[in-house]
C-alpha cells in the first residue's frame, strides 16, 4: 500500500487466501458436534439415579451457595418435576423427558402447572436445574420454552468451569450494556447445554451452528426478521480467548457473511430449466468478466439470467436455444415493461441492451472460434427499432434527476442546520449531566433532570437523565453519539460530493496537508478509488476540515487513538484489511467501519426527525446521491469551469458532471452555453482535459485573494466579491478565531454610531446598523463554537523544514 492511498484490497472469490473461506455458513449449515464420549457430569452421573438421590446432590450443593431455605425451594422443584417424569418410560432421565414430549417445541414443563403460579415457578426452577446439572441435554427447541432468569448462576456454580469463569469475566469488562452481557453468557451456556459438552469442545463450527439455527427458527430473541444471530457478541470473546483458531473471522458477521459467489453458484440460484443455456451463460459471463468487477458481473448475470431467459423460460418452457420467435420475444418485452408491482418498469434499456450485446457477441466470437460459440450463434431480437427511443429515455432520466435535484435544494440548508442544532444541544446536555454526580440535578433549557447511575462498570458507563416533571428517562450518551454521526455523514456528504461508499472507505490517511510555495498549508482530503477506480484529492474547506477533525477528536477521546477495523464492502462483497476508517462505531462489542446501509438509515433519520415541523420532507427521501448532486451544482452555478469539477468529482467525463448539474435559472443556462460556445471556438479540441498544473496553480492562488482582516472569504473560484467588500455582512465570510477581539471592538463602534443615529433621528442608518450587527453577532457565534471545540491533533506528521540551498563558490 502506497503512502498516498487508503485504497482498499480487495479479494475476488478465487484469489481470496485460504483461512479467509474456512467458514462458508449461507453456503451450509456447519453440523452440531457429536456427544462427547466423556459428557461433563459436575454432580457425577446421574443419569440412572433415583430422584430423591438427584434432589439432594443439586440441594446439596446449593446449600452452601444459596442457604438452606433456598435451596428447599430448588429441592421441590426437581421433586415436582421428576414426579412427572417417573409416570414415563425409559431407562435414563434423558429418555424419560424424550417420552414425556417434553423435548418438543411448544411444550414446556411448566404447562404441568396450569394456573398454580408457585407450582410454575418451583416447576421452572426444577427444570433449570436439571439442565444445568447436565441430568437432561434438551434440544434447542426445548432450551428455549423457557425464559430462566438465573440459569447462567446455576450453570457457572455447578460446572465449576475455570474457562467458562473466564468467559464471564472478559463479557463484564465489554463495554456495552449489563443485559448485553448477561447475554452473552447465556448464549453460550445455552450452546454448552443443548450439544452436552464444555467450553473447551466449543468449537467455531458449534458456535456457528448454534447461531444460525436460533436465526433461522427465531430464537436468538428478538423477532426472525431482524435477522438477529444468537452469540455475536460472545463469538469475538471467544476469539481473544484463542478459543478459536486464527483463521476463523475474529466476528460472527464476518463467519455468517457468504462472500463472492462464483459464476456458477449465481447462476444455479435461479434454477435454469435448459442446462444447455445455463452452460452458456456460465461461459459468456466468464469470458465478459474478466473486465469487471464483482458487482458489475453480478449484475450482468441478473439482467441475462433472471430479467431475460429465465423469463424466457416462463413464456415458452420448450424453448431450447437462442432462435427466439417474434411472438415469443414480443411477450418477453411486454413483461419486461412492467415490474411485478404493476408499476411501469424506468430501465427497461439495461435488459435489452445486455440481451443484445450477449448476441452480437456471440456473432464475433463464433468467427475466431467456431467451435465453442458458432452453435448459439442466432439473429438478434433486439432491433434498432427497439432502442429507438433510447436517447429519449435517458434525457427523460436526466430531466427526473434533475428535478429531485431541484426539489432538495431548497431543503438541503434546513437539513444541515437541524442536525448541527440537534448534536450541539445533545453536546451541551451531556456536558451539563456529566458535570454533577450521580443521583444530583441539573437544569438545561429550562428543564430540571436527575441524572441516574447504571450498572454499567466498564470506563466509560453510559449517561442517563430522568426527566423530573414528565419522568422520562432519556439515554443522553447513545443519543449524543447517535447525533454526532448523523452530523458527520450529512455534513461530510455535503461539503465534499463524495459517494456513499468513498464516504465509508475514508481512513485516517486520507487527510493530508500540502505546503503552498507562498507558505500557507492547504489541508487535503485524499479520497480512495471507488466506481471510477481512480484516486483524487479535494481541497477541503474549513467547514469540512473542521468536521472530520471533530471524527478524530472523538476516536481519539475514547480510544486514543483512530482503532483500526475491518470494513465490509457491501458491492465487492469481501473484508478489507484492518485500517483506522474514520466513520466506524462499535458493533456487537467490536468495532467495525460503517456500511452504505448505515449511512443512508441516518440520512432518511434526519430527515423524518423534520417531517412535523417541516411537512415538505414527508414526501421527500434524502439519498446521498442527492448530495452529490448539490454539491456538483453549486459548483457549477457559481462558476467553476465543469472540466475542474469532474476532477473534484472523480468524473471520467465532463458529459457525466453535466449530467449532474441542475441549472435553476434560464439566464444561467444561456449563459453557460454562450460560455460553452465561445471556449470551443477559441480553444483546440482537446480542451476537455486533465487540468494543467499551470491551471491549479491559478486555482489555488484564488484563495489568497480571499484573504481578508477578519478571515477567509469563501467566494467561488474565478469571481470578484460580490458584496462591495461589506464582510461582516456577507454570508461567504469565515472568521478567524483569533480576530474575536476585533469584532468586539466593531460591535463597540457599531453602538456607538446606532446611539448617535437613534438621537439624530436617522432611520435608515439605525435599519442598516442593526442589520450589520444582526450579521456581526451571528458571525461570532459561529466562531466562538469552532472555538470551542479546540484543537484537535490529527496525528499528521509536520512538514519538514527545508534548508536554503548552500551558496556556490
Amino acid at each position: 500500500m502506497g503512502p498516498t492511498t487508503n485504497r482498499v484490497r480487495r479479494h475476488t472469490a478465487e484469489e481470496a487466501p485460504e483461512e479467509r473461506r474456512l467458514l462458508q455458513p449461507t453456503a451450509f449449515l456447519p453440523a452440531p458436534p457429536a456427544p462427547p464420549a466423556s459428557p461433563p457430569l459436575p454432580l457425577g452421573d446421574l443419569s440412572r439415579a433415583t430422584a430423591a438421590e438427584v434432589v439432594e446432590a443439586i440441594g446439596g450443593h446449593f446449600d452452601q451457595h444459596v442457604g438452606p431455605a433456598r435451596a428447599a425451594v430448588m429441592r421441590r422443584g426437581v421433586r415436582l418435576l421428576l414426579a412427572h417424569l417417573e409416570t414415563f418410560p425409559g431407562a435414563t432421565w434423558q429418555e424419560k423427558w424424550q417420552a414425556a414430549g417434553l423435548d418438543e417445541r411448544g411444550n414446556p414443563a411448566t404447562k404441568l402447572a396450569g394456573d398454580r403460579d408457585k407450582t410454575r415457578r418451583a416447576l421452572l426452577t426444577g427444570v433449570a436445574l436439571v439442565f444445568a446439572a447436565r441430568v437432561i441435554r434438551p434440544s434447542l427447541f426445548a432450551l428455549k420454552s423457557y425464559k430462566f432468569p438465573r440459569y447462567v448462576i446455576w450453570f457457572q456454580s455447578l460446572a465449576r468451569d475455570p474457562l467458562f469463569d473466564d468467559f464471564c469475566r472478559r463479557t463484564e469488562a465489554l463495554p456495552v450494556s449489563v443485559p448485553r452481557q448477561a447475554r452473552a453468557r447465556n448464549d453460550v451456556a445455552n450452546a454448552l447445554t443443548v450439544f452436552g459438552i464444555e467450553l473447551k469442545d466449543l468449537t467455531a463450527e458449534a458456535l456457528l451452528h448454534h447461531a444460525v439455527e436460533c436465526r433461522t427458527h427465531g430464537l436468538a430473541g428478538e423477532d426472525i426478521r431482524s435477522g438477529t444471530f444468537s452469540g455475536t457478541l460472545a463469538w469475538p470473546v471467544l476469539h481473544e480467548m484463542g478459543r478459536f483458531p486464527e483463521s476463523v473471522p475474529n466476528t460472527l458477521r464476518g463467519a455468517v457473511t457468504r462472500g463472492q459467489q462464483t459464476i456458477e453458484e449465481a447462476i444455479d440460484q435461479l434454477k435454469l430449466r435448459n442446462q444447455a443455456v445455463r452452460d452458456l451463460l456460465v461461459d459468456y459471463v466468464h469470458r465478459r468478466s474478466v473486465t469487471m468487477d464483482y458487482s458489475t458481473r453480478r449484475g450482468l448475470i441478473h439482467l441475462l439470467g433472471k430479467l431475460w431467459w429465465k423469463q424466457i423460460e416462463e413464456i415458452n418452457p420448450d424453448q431450447a436455444d437462442l432462435n427466439l420467435s417474434e411472438e415469443t420475444f414480443q411477450q418477453w418485452k411486454e413483461w419486461l415493461m412492467v415490474l411485478p408491482n404493476g408499476k411501469p418498469r424506468l430501465d427497461v434499456d439495461g435488459p435489452m441492451l445486455a440481451v443484445r450485446a450477449l448476441y452480437l457477441d456471440l456473432h464475433t466470437w463464433a468467427v475466431a472460434e467456431p467451435e465453442r460459440w458458432a452453435t448459439w450463434v442466432a439473429p438478434n431480437p433486439v432491433r434498432d427499432a427497439d432502442l429507438r427511443w433510447f436517447h429519449l429515455r435517458r434525457r427523460k432520466i436526466h430531466e427526473r434527476m434533475a428535478n429531485r435535484t431541484r426539489d432538495r435544494q431548497p431543503l438541503l440548508p434546513i437539513l444541515s442546520q437541524h442536525v448541527n442544532d440537534h448534536w450541539h444541544r445533545l453536546r451541551d446536555m451531556i456536558e451539563k449531566a456529566t458535570s454533577v454526580a450521580e443521583g444530583e440535578e441539573f437544569t438545561f433549557e429550562g428543564t430540571t433532570w436527575l441524572r441516574v447511575s447504571t450498572q454499567e462498570k466498564h470506563a466509560r458507563p453510559p449517561v442517563r437523565a430522568v426527566n423530573r416533571e414528565t419522568g422520562e428517562l432519556m439515554r443522553i450518551s447513545v443519543l449524543e453519539n447517535l447525533a454526532f454521526w448523523q452530523w458527520a455523514v450529512v455534513e461530510t456528504l455535503r461539503l465534499a460530493g463524495l459517494r456513499a461508499e468513498e464516504l465509508t472507505e475514508l481512513t485516517h490517511l486520507s487527510i493530508r496537508q500540502y505546503q503552498r510555495p507562498s507558505g500557507e498549508v492547504v489541508a487535503l482530503l485524499v479520497v480512495s478509488p471507488s466506481k471510477s477506480d481512480r484516486e483524487r484529492v479535494i481541497p477541503m474547506s474549513a467547514e469540512l476540515f473542521h468536521v472530520l477533525a471533530q471524527v478524530i477528536r472523538r476516536h481519539r477521546d475514547e480510544h486514543g487513538t483512530v482503532p483500526v477495523c475491518q470494513r465490509y464492502d457491501l458491492h465487492e462483497c469481501v473484508w478489507s484489511e484492518k485500517m483506522p476508517f474514520l466513520f466506524q462505531t462499535r458493533h456487537s462489542g467490536t468495532q467495525r467501519a460503517m456500511s452504505t446501509t448505515s449511512i443512508w438509515r441516518m440520512i432518511r433519520r434526519a430527515a423524518e426527525e423534520l417531517t412535523p415541523t417541516h411537512p415538505e420532507f414527508a414526501d421527500i427521501k434524502f439519498s446521498a446521491q442527492d448530495f452529490r448532486r448539490l454539491f456538483a451544482t453549486e459548483l457549477v452555478n457559481n462558476g467553476l469551469p465543469i472540466h475542474i469539477g469532474a476532477a473534484l468529482l472523480g468524473h471520467l467525463n465532463i458529459q457525466t458532471t453535466r449530467g449532474y448539474v441542475a441549472v435553476f435559472d434560464e439566464d444561467v443556462i444561456s449563459h453557460y452555453q454562450q460560455f460553452l460556445a465561445q471556449r470551443r471556438a477559441e480553444r483546440p479540441a482537446d480542451e476537455y482535459r486533465e487540468p494543467t498544473p499551470a491551471e491549479w496553480n491559478d486555482f489555488q492562488d484564488h484563495f489568497d485573494k480571499r484573504r481578508v482582516e477578519l478571515g477567509s472569504c469563501g467566494r467561488p473560484y474565478g469571481t470578484p466579491c460580490a458584496h462591495e467588500h461589506a464582510c461582516v455582512r456577507c454570508p461567504m465570510l469565515s472568521i478567524n478565531p483569533k480576530m474575536l477581539p476585533r469584532l468586539d471592538e466593531l460591535e463597540e463602534d457599531l453602538l456607538a454610531r446606532r446611539r448617535r443615529a437613534t438621537e439624530e433621528g436617522w432611520r435608515g442608518e439605525v435599519d442598516g446598523l442593526d442589520l450589520t450587527l444582526t450579521f456581526l453577532r451571528s458571525k461570532r457565534e459561529q466562531a466562538r463554537r469552532f472555538q470551542r471545540t479546540g484543537p484537535v491533533p490529527l496525528g499528521i506528521p509536520p512538514i519538514p523544514h527545508q534548508k536554503p540551498p548552500a551558496a556556490e563558490g
